[in-house]
């Protein structure tokens, strides 16, 4: 997965810089785009030999529920032309999460062994907040290997207190 992130990191960057000022345009086109480009059979379909370039552009253009603007085009032209259709969900993360820093908002990924309610967040957010010094988006995930307790993810920061952690604190603290 690090390789995907270090390869979507440089599209990710000159769409932020290309984007200017309309940053939730760029986002409210590139979102559908990403959906669009990590569909196994687009990809399938993509990488057959005997497709150009052009079939692949014009295939995604017309799945698009809505035309791109010139920037999409060509950012869609460059992505499909270098071989880079796989990152393009990679690439929609990583833009988002540039285009929330300047917002001053992070994303904080939130596993848990079961389903969180939106009660439950919404009570968990301000600890968090002020425990990492930020506004944050929440981003659930539902991981059963933690068997209890939560994992946030913010950044390089991580807050691990869930039971399988806990765990394998106790499993380090008997065996030394």
């Amino acid at each position: 997965m690090a390789e995907l992130a270090t390869i979507a990191r440089p599209y990710a960057e000159a769409l932020f810089d290309s984007a200017g000022s309309d940053l939730a345009g760029t986002q409210a086109w590139l979102e559908p785009l990403a959906a669009v480009g990590g569909d196994a059979r687009l990809l399938a379909f993509a990488a057959d030999p005997k497709v150009d370039a052009g079939q692949v552009l014009n295939l995604i253009t017309g799945v698009l529920k809505s035309p791109l603007p010139t920037l999409g085009m060509n950012f869609l032209r460059a992505v499909i032309e270098n071989g880079r259709l796989a990152a393009l969900p990679e690439i929609a993360r990583q833009f988002a999460a540039k285009a929330s820093a300047v917002h001053g908002v992070s994303e904080a990924l939130i596993q848990s062994a079961f389903p969180v309610g939106e009660a439950e967040i919404a009570a968990l957010l301000p600890s968090l907040e002020k425990r990492f010094g930020c506004k944050l988006k929440a981003i659930v995930q539902v991981v059963p290997e933690l068997i209890g307790g939560v994992r946030v993810t913010v950044g390089d920061e991580v807050l691990d207190t869930s039971v399988k952690a806990r765990l394998a604190q106790m499993q380090a603290a008997l065996a030394s």
